[in-house]
């Protein structure tokens, strides 16, 4: 079996049990056990970085198909949720991470190989675009799981249901958070547009053009968020649905068309 086989299966169990490990204790009086949940999620990023590094980097290519980016975008998602929740209460965060990316590490080892997109290594300025592109959209998913375990948190509150969030950070840190978050997503994204801008020659290029105007329109809704939230007040179920329409416009322009050609027209 290959390095990265193995890898992959290690992932799946680290993954998997870490995933139990916090929804089978959830409402526990004592909550999740944290050294557990994290030691089992290590091991499995270990895995992961394992996979990635095997896929991504191949015969001095950067190997950018579908698979190794959805991929490398949710072990660095894994690694930011893991390393603030050694800081954070970030309870229902955990097995929403941990469960898809051992799901994803599962449809890798299942899938049959797709042809590679390779990028050549000294093409620093594509490399350094999709980066920081791709930095930017995993700070922005984790803002949008910050969207909901505060929608999740104001709910219980409203409903007086105190059990459901003994084990869960106060609201407004939390919402704090969220907009800390969110703002730092944002400036990721609009360093993305900029580099992209002005140093590729294929920025608004037909073929790009879709990709260009869809996280652009993202960029828009995310600054319309933080601006409706520091001068208006904007806070809740309005800020949630509007931070799901943000990403779901990043999350095709980034995925749509390759899903469509790597997958659909393969």
């Amino acid at each position: 079996m290959e390095l990265t086989t193995l890898s992959s299966v290690l992932a799946v169990i680290g993954y998997t049990l870490a995933t139990l490990a916090v929804v089978l204790r959830l409402f526990h009086p004592k909550g999740p056990n944290l050294i557990l949940i994290l030691s089992l999620a290590c091991a499995a990023i270990v895995g992961h970085s394992m996979q990635v590094s095997g896929f991504l980097l191949n015969s001095q290519a950067v190997n950018f198909n579908l698979p190794n980016v959805v991929s490398l975008v949710s072990l660095l998602i894994t690694m930011l949720i893991t390393l603030t929740a050694l800081k954070y209460k970030v309870n229902l965060l955990l097995p929403v991470s941990y469960g898809f990316a051992a799901v994803w590490q599962l449809v890798v080892l299942v899938i049959p190989p797709i042809d590679t997109i390779s990028l050549s290594a000294d093409t620093l300025a594509l490399v350094s675009h999709i980066t920081v592109a791709l930095i930017a959209y995993c700070v922005l998913v984790i803002a949008t799981l910050y969207a909901f375990q505060v929608t999740y948190i104001n709910l219980k509150l409203k409903s007086k249901n105190l059990a459901a969030v003994n084990h869960l950070p106060p609201l407004m840190q939390v919402e704090n958070q969220l907009f800390i978050i969110l703002a730092l997503g944002t400036i990721c994204l609009l360093a993305s547009q900029v580099t992209g801008l002005l140093f590729l020659d294929n920025f608004f290029a037909k073929a790009q053009l879709h990709k260009t105007v869809l996280s652009l329109s993202a960029l828009v809704v995310y600054g319309a968020i933080l601006w409706g939230h520091y001068s208006q007040g904007w806070r809740g179920h309005r800020v949630l649905v509007l931070t799901l329409i943000g990403t779901g416009l990043l999350t095709l322009s980034y995925f749509g068309s390759r899903f469509v050609k790597e997958f659909l027209l393969s």
